[in-house]
C-alpha cells in the first residue's frame, strides 16, 4: 500500500502557465483560431501534462494485461477461459489486432501476465507479474484479497517504471481477460449508481439469454460482495480482475512522471475509474480514445469527465482504441510544433 500512496502522492495539477503561451501559440498559426478543434485541445493538454513547450511523442507504448476471471464459471462469456492464455501467445507471434494497429502508428507492445489460468511458455517479450491463476468466482465471495488487489497495482506501477526507463512519452492502456466485461460492469455499477441493465453490454457476443444470465451474475456478485464505492481498493478486490488492478497501477504511475494515457475502451476505462477514485487528479492525464459499444463504458467517461476522440463502434479491447487514437495526439503534437506562424510563413492575420 505504501508503494500506492507513495505514487499518487507524486500526482500534480498541470501546467496551466504553459497551456496558456500554448494557447498563444496555436492562435498565431496560420490558419483561422479555433479551426483545429480538438487537435489544438489535445496539443495544449500534451503541453500541460509534460511541461515542455515543445513535446515530442516519440516513445509510444501499449501496455495490454492479461488475466483470467473465475466469474466465468458462471456462463458469463461466449468463449471459453482458455482463450485468455491463446491470445497472448498470438500477441506475442504478432497475429493479433493490437500487433497491426501498433505498428500502425509506431508504437510498442508490452505484454504482462497478471494472472492467466495457466502458465505460460517463457518468452523474453512476455513480463509476468502474475498475482494468481485467475480472480476467483465473485458471485461466492471476493474475486480477490485486498492484498492482492493492492499486489496487483503496485505490479502494473512496477511494469510501467520498467518500461518508463526505456522511453515512455505517451501510453495506451489495453487488456485481455476473458469475463472481464463482467467485471468491469460491475465495478461501473458500484461507482457511477446506474441500474445494471444499462451499463451491461454482450461482450464478445452473447446471445439474449446470455446476457439475461450476465446481469443476474453481475447482480448477486454485488449483492454478495457490498463494495464500498468509498473505498476503491474494496471495489477492485470484490468484483474486479488482475488485469483491471494492473492497468489501475499503470494509469498512476504515468500520471506520476507526467506521461500522457489513452485509455481504450470499458475495461480499460473501469481501470481509470478506479484510479480516479483513488487520486481524481489522475483525470487531467488521460486522453478517452473513443466511445466502446459496450453500454457502460460512456457512463464511466461521463463520470470523469473525459470527452472520446473517436466513435467507431469497437469493442475488441487489447489497446486498438488506444492505438489509433495514439496517432490523433502525434498529429496534434506535430501541429503545435511543425505548423508555421503567421510571421514566419510572412502570411497577413485576419483584418480587425
Amino acid at each position: 500500500m505504501e508503494n500506492i500512496k507513495k505514487i499518487t502522492a507524486k500526482i500534480t495539477g498541470l501546467d496551466t502557465g504553459l497551456m496558456e503561451e500554448t494557447q498563444k501559440r496555436l492562435d498565431n498559426l496560420t490558419k483561422p483560431l479555433g479551426s483545429l478543434g480538438r487537435l489544438e485541445e489535445l496539443a495544449k493538454q500534451i503541453c500541460g501534462i509534460t511541461g515542455k513547450d515543445n513535446p515530442c511523442l516519440g516513445n509510444k507504448v501499449i501496455f495490454t494485461l492479461a488475466a483470467d476471471h473465475g466469474v466465468t464459471d458462471e456462463g458469463v462469456s461466449a468463449y471459453p477461459k482458455e482463450v485468455t492464455a491463446q491470445m497472448v501467445y498470438n500477441f506475442l507471434a504478432g497475429g493479433a489486432g493490437i500487433n497491426v494497429l501498433a505498428n500502425h502508428v509506431g508504437a510498442r507492445v508490452v505484454i504482462v501476465d497478471m494472472g492467466v489460468a495457466s502458465d505460460l511458455r517463457p518468452d523474453p517479450r512476455l513480463v509476468i507479474k502474475k498475482v494468481a491463476y485467475a480472480s476467483k468466482n465473485m458471485t461466492k465471495g471476493p474475486a480477490m484479497t485486498r492484498d492482492e488487489a493492492i499486489k496487483a497495482v503496485s505490479a502494473g506501477i512496477e511494469v510501467f517504471e520498467n518500461e518508463f526507463r526505456r522511453g515512455a512519452d505517451i501510453i495506451g492502456t489495453g487488456e485481455m481477460g476473458i469475463g472481464n466485461t463482467t467485471a468491469a460492469s460491475a465495478i461501473t455499477a458500484v461507482f457511477t449508481g446506474k441500474p445494471i441493465e444499462e451499463i451491461t453490454g454482450r461482450g464478445a457476443g452473447l446471445d439474449d439469454k446470455g446476457l439475461t444470465r450476465k446481469i443476474a451474475v453481475i447482480r448477486k456478485a454485488l449483492a454478495v460482495n457490498k463494495p464500498d464505492p468509498k473505498d476503491s481498493l474494496d471495489v477492485l478486490a470484490k468484483v474486479g480482475g488482475f488485469e483491471i488492478a494492473g492497468l489501475t497501477g499503470i494509469n498512476l504511475a504515468a500520471a506520476a512522471r507526467k506521461v500522457p494515457v489513452e485509455i481504450d475502451g470499458f475495461i480499460s476505462g473501469s481501470a481509470a475509474l478506479i484510479a480516479y477514485h483513488l487520486e481524481p487528479k489522475v483525470k487531467d492525464y488521460m486522453i478517452a480514445a473513443h466511445n466502446s459499444v459496450e453500454g457502460g463504458h460512456k457512463y464511466i467517461l461521463e463520470h470523469i469527465g473525459l470527452k472520446p476522440l473517436l466513435d467507431l463502434n469497437l469493442r475488441l479491447g487489447e489497446g486498438t482504441g488506444a492505438a489509433l487514437a495514439i496517432s490523433l495526439v502525434d498529429a496534434a503534437v506535430k501541429i503545435l510544433t511543425q505548423m508555421a506562424t503567421f510571421q514566419s510563413a510572412n502570411v497577413s492575420e485576419k483584418k480587425e
